[in-house]
């Protein structure tokens, strides 16, 4: 598949997104977003990928979206297109946290506004040492209700956090963003891609069924109570005791080998 906003590579079950605008910081296009809506979608009907990473080309991850080619336009835009544009960026959120393969995003500069979503979006922040986030939306006259802030930071974060970062928009670097739990490893620069992509094949390597409930279960149960979470993980858990890789896990702890797992559930 081909892409005009990014660069988009499978190798072994592990696939790539690259946003590749270097010289504004892979700044975020209407063409990008139509892209990452496209993509995120269809990835969840593709087979051939076990696990996604996201991260940028050269010194920035994402830092939002772009003056010139996005806020220039909607200014002079209206009621129901903008609302078309507002729904496309979460449209990308939601079809990341709904696809049922781990994400990991290989933060390797500066991710801003949207691109902080991005990263916020993903299942791991695997980080370069000189990464940057910030939630910038009100300083550009906005809320910080955006791409599913509200809901994923205070979730990630704490309210108390959530609410310094959303209403004061600060830039925070790396060893902040470790300390308040936003990011879960923060590695030297040159070691990022090695990094991500160690974990990539230790996930993809892992009962993908399995983790794709897990993650499935993550959102739902952030709205249920807890004896409709307890309900539905017997039921889930159940499920997953019928499949191969659970007698697969069982057979290799007993014969004190790694698990061969094949994500079959017959």
């Amino acid at each position: 598949m081909a892409y005009q906003s990014f660069i988009y590579e499978v190798d072994d079950g592990i696939a790539t997104i690259r946003l590749n605008n270097p010289n504004k910081l892979n700044a975020l296009t209407f063409q990008t977003y139509e892209e990452l809506e496209k993509l995120t979608s269809e990835l969840s009907h593709d087979d051939g990928v076990k696990v996604l990473v996201l991260t940028g080309t050269g010194d920035g991850f994402c830092s939002g979206g772009s003056v010139d080619e996005i806020i220039g336009k909607l200014v002079e835009m209206k009621g129901e297109e903008l609302y078309l544009f507002t729904r496309m960026t979460c449209n990308v959120v939601q079809n990341m946290r709904h696809l049922r393969k781990p994400i990991i995003a290989a933060v390797n500069g500066v991710a801003a506004g949207a691109g902080a979503m991005l990263a916020l979006g993903s299942d791991f922040r695997v980080v370069s040492e000189r990464a940057k986030f910030a939630f910038l939306f009100v300083k550009v006259g906005l809320s910080g209700a955006d791409m599913g802030a509200v809901y994923l930071l205070p979730r990630i974060v704490g309210e108390a956090k959530a609410i310094e970062l959303l209403f004061l928009g600060d830039l925070i670097d790396a060893q902040q963003a470790y300390r308040i739990g936003l990011v879960h490893r923060v590695v030297p620069h040159d070691s990022l891609l090695e990094e991500a992509y160690t974990l990539a094949r230790r996930l993809k390597n892992g009962p993908l069924y399995a983790l794709g409930i897990t993650k499935e279960l993550l959102n739902l149960e952030a709205r249920m109570d807890l004896d409709a979470a307890l309900e539905l993980e017997a039921k889930v858990q159940a499920r997953c005791m019928g499949t191969p890789d659970f007698l697969e896990g069982y057979r290799a702890f007993m014969e004190k080998r790694p698990p061969l797992f094949n994500n079959s559930t017959e």
